[in-house]
This record gives structure tokens, C-alpha cells and sequence, in this order.
């Protein structure tokens, strides 16, 4: 069976209302609100403000006039690909719905320091409010884009290997951070453990090579016969014992072998193999990738690279507001 690879063909905006959709973005801003604002309590009087929850930007509230309104840039100090300045919409509906945003550089440009790339208009306190959020977001997610930016570039030209993100993503944030590797100009693996199946050396601990097609060839029955049907079955191997195993299984039975901490020269020698008995199967390189050893595994003949450190490694990309009041 081919692989399912919806995420991977949808344009950036396509991807994010995706996203969107599952609902997941807006609890975890609506988080970010209840967890810098404060959440409702009943017994406290409200001030009236729909921007508000709990107690409020105190600070704000004793210092700025309601009424007194501003222009906030949000500039790249730092150059770098932007990421996240889609979410920015419904984080101002949610922390400063008195605000509008405009977005001058949208996710996916890759941009000069010091370069503005929103501007935020509207009552001064709500966008102090919503400031340590919006840059968070952005700082973080943009950092992640600049970081796949490098590591696809590291990939040798006209190579066949892809550059994939895994699981290994700040918790509440996997949509947000799936969506920045896109941004930079990589691919999205699973996105959870409910849409594709990766068998892991903890699924087959106990199982010899020997017996491994046997288990991994009903698993795999098993799995395409749920409701609804994985994206690809995928199986980890950490010997080429265990490859070979796997490469006498039947074209089909699998999408995808995980090569795990080999070394350059066993996944050559892999490659070469699958090319000579099963063509269709596609093989990815995981397990300590970074930026100097990404170039000569893509030479290996492997099909995907993945690189946790993509999001788990990555380092914010300095981002702030200035506001003219």
C-alpha cells in the first residue's frame, strides 16, 4: 500500500487551517491566556473588559488609560524563517480582541535581522497584554523553522532524502511545531500515535529475527484492518539482521523501515539491498542526526532523515514588539 502523506502535500495555509481544525490550537493559546491573565473566578468582580480573565494585566490596569491606543511592531531581530504568524489572528481575538493584526512577512520567508514582520493596532493595554505571548509563540516556532531551514540545506543536492521532524515536541505545542518544520522547509512525520503505526524496539522486544516477519506480518493485518486504515506501518531496526528479516517480507506488508543508529556504511549497504529486493520499501536514517553527520547520510540511498532535535534542540529566534504610543 502507498503512503498516506496528507500533511506533506498541503500548502502551508492548507496545513495550518488543518491544524486548526482539531480545535488544538485554540485550547493551548486560550492556555496561554488563562496562564499570564489569570483564570475566572467567580467570587472576584469582574472589570468588564472582554479581554480579561481572572485578574487581568495588573500591571497595565494601573498604569495605562483604556483608552489611550498604539501601533506595536513585532520585528526579527534576529534573521531567520518566520513561523507561526498564523496563530496570531486568534491570539489577538483571545488576548486583545480590541486589536487588529497586519502580517508583513508571512510563515515561511526568510528574513534579514531587524525586520518588522507584524504590526499590532489598538488599545495599548490589551497589546501589552498579549506582547510575552505573541513573541513567545513566534520566537520559539520561528526558531524551529530557521533550525529545519539549516539541516535541509545540509542535505546533499539531488539526493532522494527528505528531512522528517518526529514525536519529540513541547507537549500541548505538537501541531504548532509540526507546522513550523513545514515552515522551514521540512516534513511532517506521524503526528501522533493514533494515525500511523511505528513498531519500536519496545513492540518487538523478545521477538528474534527469525521470528519477526511472522509478528510484524500479522501486526500490520491487524492494523490495516482498523477503522479508520494507518497512513504507513512502519518497523524499527536496529541491526541489519533485523533489516534482512524485514526485506523478505512480502511488497506491501510495510511502508517503511527505520534504520536506527546505523552507521553511514550499513545504510548504504541497506539501501542497496532494499533497491535490489524490494524497491518500493522506503528507509529512514533516525538516531543522533545533527548537522554535520545530515550531509553524508543523505548519500546513504535513504529515503527520509529524522531529526528530533529539530524541535527538541531548537533555540528561539529573538523576536520582539515596539510599541509607538
Amino acid at each position: 500500500m502507498a503512503i498516506i502523506d496528507r500533511f506533506n502535500s498541503l500548502s502551508l495555509p492548507e496545513l495550518y487551517a488543518t491544524f486548526e481544525r482539531t480545535g488544538l490550537i485554540r485550547r493551548v493559546l486560550e492556555l496561554a491566556r488563562d496562564e499570564d491573565l489569570g483564570q475566572e473566578d467567580a467570587s472576584t468582580p469582574s472589570s468588564g473588559r472582554v479581554n480579561r480573565a481572572g485578574s487581568g494585566d495588573i500591571t497595565s490596569d494601573c498604569c495605562i488609560d483604556p483608552a489611550k491606543n498604539a501601533v506595536g511592531h513585532v520585528v526579527a531581530r534576529s534573521g531567520g524563517v518566520i513561523a507561526g504568524l498564523a496563530a496570531v489572528p486568534e491570539l489577538v481575538r483571545i488576548f486583545a480582541p480590541a486589536c487588529v493584526v497586519e502580517i508583513v512577512h508571512p510563515d515561511g520567508s526568510n528574513v534579514p535581522p531587524m525586520t518588522t514582520i507584524a504590526t499590532v493596532r489598538g488599545p495599548l493595554d490589551e497589546m501589552l497584554s498579549l506582547e510575552r505571548t505573541l513573541l513567545n509563540l513566534v520566537g520559539r516556532l520561528s526558531g524551529i523553522a530557521t533550525r529545519t531551514a539549516n539541516f535541509a540545506k545540509a542535505i546533499e543536492q539531488g539526493s532522494r532524502s527528505r528531512l522528517y521532524d518526529t514525536r519529540k515536541t513541547t507537549p500541548g505545542l505538537r501541531v504548532l511545531e509540526k507546522y513550523a518544520v513545514r515552515c522551514g522547509g521540512g516534513f511532517c512525520h506521524r503526528i501522533g500515535l493514533f494515525d500511523a503505526v511505528l513498531i519500536k524496539d519496545n513492540h518487538i522486544s523478545g521477538v528474534s529475527a527469525q521470528a519477526l516477519p511472522e509478528f510484524v506480518h500479522k501486526a500490520a493485518a491487524k492494523a490495516r484492518a482498523g477503522t479508520p486504515s494507518p497512513s504507513f506501518i512502519q518497523v524499527e531496526a536496529d541491526t541489519l539482521e533485523q533489516f534482512e528479516a524485514l526485506l523478505a517480507l512480502e511488497p506491501g506488508v510495510i511502508d517503511i523501515v527505520l534504520l536506527d543508529n546505523m552507521t553511514c556504511e550499513q545504510m548504504t549497504h541497506a539501501s542497496k539491498r532494499r533497491d535490489a529486493v524490494n524497491p518500493v520499501l522506503q528507509l529512514e536514517a533516525s538516531g543522533g542526526v545533527n548537522i554535520d553527520t545530515i550531509t553524508p547520510i543523505s548519500r546513504t540511498g535513504v529515503d527520509r532523515i529524522s531529526v528530533g532535535g529539530l524541535t527538541h534542540s531548537a533555540t528561539v529566534l529573538d523576536v520582539a514588539m515596539d510599541v509607538e504610543a
